[in-house]
């Protein structure tokens, strides 16, 4: 297994050899790479960086190695301990810190660990500084301190309040109107952060909490992707305590799904169309998703005149497209919503409370509410890399053979035919080429992402 170095962190299985697999060396070569590039990029500054973790049970080996290699380079850490995404992104910017670092595989299995690296902004760096920080750790170009400047590492346990006050303090939330309705909601936290986080969350707002999976053991109960096959628990639970809806988080938080009264998907891509259906009620403005996402997004902000953007798959991509065209709401179709007034990241504590604002407002179940949106269903499906397989080759043929369809290859390849779409790309996460399809219909998005594959398969 080959580490995976992208914009979305230094990621692999751990275990094994170290250069193949995420092993402590691997930790400690890239913690110094980032820890050098913080140093060199601020020569004159005593540098400080946020690190954080979700439940995974390599966590607290990981984040030992890191946090001890960033006092070896005379580096303070502010340790936020079991934490999620969103939180770390923003207690970096509170912490007026160089940067950040979130130890976790976001959807990826239990065996899978990562390193998402921020910068001083609480944002995943650019891709320019991906590269300068994997050019240090190659030449190994490191200095480490002596020990009368040896770094520290402080403990700091506030930030899972201090994230839930910052939603609910914003001006769109309306906590009374959600307090009014009396919901009853059951929440998948897969054994992670969420299940702290979360419950939290909908006690302020005056929510009935139902926790399946909330115990953050890092023993993850299902897939820990918010996919409908990965579910059942909690539609089950949805129906079986009668409740008005559920709520399922990946291990870091950063992305959400919903299930309706009946125990149905809402649908992944759906959760940032009904935010920004919220958000654009209250505020003209522009939109920002990838590539990969719901055509739904672009009509729902037509509908309030405003306009929509689409970038590169990757959450840096989206922000700087958001920070470009002056997006008021943003995110990715896998359930990632970005609101910059709280901050630039994808964030599903802001999108429960959105949502739930959104919820009460109109009065509707979340059946009816996903009834008032255009109907576009999506088909997920990938292909595994073997080492001799060439991607961009076999992306450049399909290219050619819809080069009369004027295919958008900022990102893969993305083919529009009428009210269907297909996007193929290398995955910045594992070792795939995913194939995304959306249509009118399930079976025409699944026959759409099988005709693909076979195509796919004929370049292999």
């Amino acid at each position: 297994m080959t580490i995976i170095k992208s914009i979305s962190g230094i990621r692999g299985t751990v275990g094994g050899k170290p250069n193949q697999n995420l092993t402590p060396i691997d930790v400690l070569k890239y913690s110094t790479s980032f820890g050098v590039f913080l140093k060199n990029k601020y020569p004159n500054k005593k540098i400080k960086v946020v690190v954080g973790r979700d439940a995974r049970i390599s966590g607290p080996m990981i984040q030992s190695l890191v946090q001890n290699t960033l006092v070896g380079l005379g580096i303070d850490c502010i340790d936020l301990g079991l934490s999620t995404t969103p939180t770390v992104e923003i207690a970096v910017t509170n912490e007026n810190a160089s940067g950040g670092i979130i130890i976790t595989a976001s959807h990826n299995p239990k065996n899978w660990n990562a390193l998402k690296l921020l910068n001083n902004q609480g944002e995943f760096i650019s891709s320019n500084d991906g590269d300068e920080i994997l050019s240090i750790a190659e030449n190994e170009d490191y200095n480490f301190s002596d020990i009368d400047n040896l770094g520290s590492i402080k403990p700091v346990s506030k930030y899972i309040d201090y994230h839930i006050n910052k939603v609910l303090n914003l001006k769109y939330i309306d906590i009374e109107s959600i307090k009014k309705s009396n919901y009853t909601v059951v929440v998948d936290g897969v054994n992670s952060t969420g299940g702290i986080i979360i419950p939290k969350l909908l006690s302020k707002l005056g929510v009935n909490c139902i926790g399946i999976h909330c115990k953050p053991t890092g023993e993850f109960p299902h897939d820990p992707e918010p996919l409908e096959e990965n579910l059942t628990d909690l539609s089950k639970a949805v129906i079986n305590n009668k409740a008005d809806l559920g709520i399922v988080v990946d291990p870091d938080v950063d992305r959400l799904a919903f299930v309706d009264e009946n125990g149905k998907m809402f649908g992944e891509e759906y959760t940032l169309v009904a935010c920004a259906d919220y958000i654009l009620s209250k505020k003209t403005g522009n939109t920002v998703s990838n590539l990969s996402s719901t055509l739904a997004l672009s009509k729902i902000t037509m509908k309030y005149n405003g306009n929509y953007f689409a970038s590169a798959v990757g959450e840096v991509n989206v922000v700087d497209l958001m920070k470009k065209q002056n997006a008021i709401i943003g995110g990715e179709g896998n359930g990632g919503v970005i609101l910059p007034e709280l901050h630039y990241g994808r964030d599903a504590v802001v999108g429960i409370a959105l949502f739930l604002s959104l919820l009460s407002e109109r009065k509707h179940t979340v059946s009816e509410l996903k009834k008032t949106y255009p109907e576009y269903y999506s088909s997920k499906k990938k292909i595994t890399l073997e080492p001799n397989m060439n991607v961009n080759n076999i992306l450049s043929k399909i290219e050619n053979n819809y080069i009369d369809k004027n295919p958008i290859t900022i990102d893969g390849v993305k083919i529009n035919f009428e009210n269907s779409w297909v996007h193929l790309r290398k995955s910045n996460t594992e070792p795939i080429i995913r194939i995304y399809t959306e249509s009118t219909s399930k079976n025409k998005a699944d026959k759409l992402a099988k005709d693909f594959i076979k195509e796919i398969k004929k370049f292999i």
